[in-house]
């Protein structure tokens, strides 16, 4: 009994490191060991697991790949309806919008903007229960979409389990809406690759992330390299959430240990963000 006790804090001593360092460099972009020494840590909870498998979880970092193929996608209904974003062409769009907040909110100062470019790819919505992963779903018709906790596990910078050694507190519910994306390098390695394998080319990098989305062998979606930066926030249990600005909730993600786009910035008026 003390041995198989003493596995079982070892194996949730290295569950914890392992999503530690990956937060860090994932989210964070802060890395504090090397390669070779996070493989050897992923290593030993592989190893560890096999011997004793009654004490593997579905949130253990080995399981991100361990599901079979699905026969098809089930349906989630959506907390709170996930919208598309809107679209302004022009300069003066941005002014009119900004004219109609201070009207709608019979303000006379000036507003911050948080800012951050548009990524190309797909929306999703990660729900988590008490810092879990507990489903992932695409978006649909904005309040019903595509059961696809399967492929969104396979992606690593999407943590299974938020960190909870943080300043912020985690909702007992959280409903996270984010883009699930390939970068123009990587598209364009995926696209030489199965040119040399006489395989089909993909049109774009959006269409080549959402066509990784959709598998059902979440094997092949592992293959392909997808990454995650959340935007915003769909249902939270309100009692939970102190956050006002949504700068703050941006923040709140990344210790929370979700990826976020570096190239954010809060701008301090209509002016910053026409810059911007």
């Amino acid at each position: 009994m003390k041995k198989n006790l003493g596995v079982n804090d070892r194996l949730q001593e290295l569950k914890r490191l392992i999503n530690e360092h990956s937060r860090k460099y994932h989210a964070l972009d802060d890395p504090v060991i090397s390669d070779v020494e996070y493989d050897s840590l992923f290593q030993e909870l592989i190893k560890l697991e096999l011997e004793n498998p009654d004490f593997i979880l579905e949130d253990s970092p080995t399981q991100r790949v361990g599901s079979s193929p699905i026969d098809g996608f089930k349906k989630i209904d959506h907390l709170t309806q996930m919208l598309s974003l809107d679209n302004a062409f022009s300069t003066q769009d941005l002014v009119d919008f900004n004219i109609r907040i201070l009207e709608r909110l019979n303000l006379k100062d000036e507003v911050e903007f948080s800012c951050e470019p548009k990524m190309d790819g797909v929306a999703a919505s990660l729900l988590y229960k008490k810092g879990s992963l507990e489903y992932a779903a695409t978006r649909g018709d904005g309040s019903t979409g595509e059961d696809i906790t399967h492929n969104i596990r396979t992606i690593k910078s999407i943590p299974l389990v938020l960190s909870q050694e943080t300043e912020y507190s985690i909702p007992d519910v959280l409903e996270v809406r984010g883009e699930v994306f390939i970068e123009l390098s990587d598209f364009k390695l995926i696209n030489e690759q199965s040119e040399k394998a006489s395989l089909k080319v993909f049109a774009n990098p959006r269409n080549a992330a959402a066509g990784s989305l959709r598998q059902l062998d979440p094997k092949i979606t592992a293959s392909r390299p997808l990454k995650f930066f959340a935007h915003g926030l769909g249902f939270v249990t309100e009692k939970d959430m102190s956050l006002r600005k949504h700068s703050e909730i941006l923040k709140a993600f990344s210790v929370w240990g979700l990826p976020v786009n570096p190239k954010f910035k809060v701008a301090k008026n209509i002016e910053e963000s026409i810059s911007f």
